[in-house]
């Protein structure tokens, strides 16, 4: 009988070596799906290739814009950190507008999956505020140049790429929302604003990754900010009954 993830994913505790074991969340799988997703606009066949440069690209594409800024990276720049030559770059994608949004493209369609995922299974309200907390910040823990990209170059993006950016970031504080909600109508929340709070969620989890130097400083882990993050929330949310 297959193994069910979900279901892992969905349990009370999770440590963080755990997580990534059962996520399987690699650079080859992400870059797979893009080329799959994709064939008739980028010009490798050979299916191994072409996610192997896609790796290359989105690695050096995340160092060189977290130290440089994208906008002022190069294609030269992305040339030399790759190794590959400006035709590979280009049989990859026709512009540093369409590299942008395939980096952001992916990665919140990653991130929107798994914290969809990570509560399959869970029916009490407080065990899903608790896992999808710890579920943000392990992956963004293991997607931390992403995330860090993804936050620092949305002033960088088209209109329609912006507005995109914005409703992504919407959409996973609604996942907090609905959680909140769900909580406040069963009793075992008290009537917050439920808005209000998903957004500080939200605004917190951030920190982690914007802000890590602070954190590494402290020699604070990320399980011990899930847990301390966790004990936060539920001091402010829980009725005194739970």
């Amino acid at each position: 009988m297959p193994h069910n993830h979900q279901q892992d994913l969905g349990r009370a505790e999770l440590k963080f070596d755990a997580f990534k074991d059962l996520l399987h969340i690699s650079k080859e799988d992400i870059c797979r799906r893009f080329f799959l997703e994709n064939r008739e606009s980028i010009r490798i066949k050979k299916e191994d290739v072409a996610v192997r440069n896609l790796v290359k690209i989105f690695d050096a594409a995340l160092a060189i814009s977290n130290k440089k800024g994208f906008p002022t990276m190069s294609m030269r720049d992305l040339s030399a950190g790759t190794g590959l030559s400006m035709g590979a770059l280009y049989n990859c994608f026709s512009s540093k507008d369409d590299l942008l949004d395939m980096i952001q493209e992916q990665g919140r369609t990653v991130v929107i999956k798994i914290l969809t995922d990570c509560t399959s299974g869970v029916d009490d309200p407080r065990q899903k505020l608790r896992r999808t907390v710890q579920t943000h910040l392990y992956l963004s823990e293991v997607m931390q140049p992403w995330f860090y990209f993804s936050y620092m170059e949305t002033k960088n993006l088209g209109k329609e790429e912006h507005k995109r950016a914005i409703e992504s970031e919407l959409a996973t504080e609604k996942v907090f929302l609905d959680i909140i909600e769900e909580g406040i109508s069963s009793g075992i929340f008290s009537p917050v604003d439920a808005g209000l709070t998903a957004a500080a969620i939200k605004a917190t989890l951030q920190d982690w990754y914007l802000k890590r130097w602070k954190y590494e400083r402290r020699k604070v882990t990320v399980e011990d900010y899930s847990h301390f993050l966790v004990d936060f929330i539920e001091s402010y949310i829980l009725t005194e009954k739970n």
